[in-house]
C-alpha cells in the first residue's frame, strides 16, 4: 500500500515586516492553505529582524494552519529571532530548523527516523501573487 505524501509549501518572508506588507503575507498565506491539513514552511532567512510585529505575524500564521488542522516550521531565523522566540516563550509552539531543507525533510520523516524518497515542494520565493513554481 502506498502512502501519499502531501506537498509542502514554502513561504519566504520578506525582509521587513510592516502594517501594510504583514497582511499582504498573511492573505497570500490564507490563499495558499486552501486544503485540510496545510504544511507550511515560512523560510526567515531573508528577515532584517525580529520584532513584536513579525512575531504576531508568525503567531497568527502559526493559528491559521492549526485551525486547518495543519503545521507550520519556521527557518532560517537569526539568532536574535531566535532569542525574541524564546524570551517571550513564542519558541514553544514552533518546530525551528536552520534550513527550509530540513524544515520539509522533517514533515516526510517515515518511522525510524528516515526520510521518503520523494518530497513534493511547492516554492514561493516572495509575497507576490502567481510567484508559485513547483520544484
Amino acid at each position: 500500500m502506498a502512502i501519499p505524501i502531501r506537498a509542502v509549501t514554502i513561504r519566504e518572508l520578506p525582509e521587513k515586516i510592516n502594517l501594510r506588507q504583514g497582511r499582504l503575507f498573511f492573505r497570500q498565506l490564507q490563499k495558499s492553505m486552501d486544503g485540510d491539513r496545510p504544511r507550511i514552511v515560512l523560510d526567515c532567512s531573508k528577515l532584517a529582524g525580529c520584532d513584536k510585529r513579525t512575531l504576531l505575524l508568525l503567531l497568527r500564521c502559526l493559528e491559521e494552519a492549526m485551525k486547518r488542522n495543519g503545521d507550520l516550521k519556521l527557518a532560517g531565523l537569526s539568532p536574535a529571532a531566535k532569542t525574541l522566540l524564546e524570551l517571550t516563550g513564542a519558541k514553544r509552539l514552533f518546530e525551528i530548523f536552520d534550513t527550509p531543507a530540513e524544515a520539509v525533510d522533517s514533515f516526510h520523516l517515515l518511522a525510524g527516523g528516515t526520510v521518503s524518497p520523494v518530497s513534493p515542494v511547492f516554492l514561493c520565493e516572495d509575497s507576490q501573487p502567481g510567484s508559485e513554481n513547483a520544484a
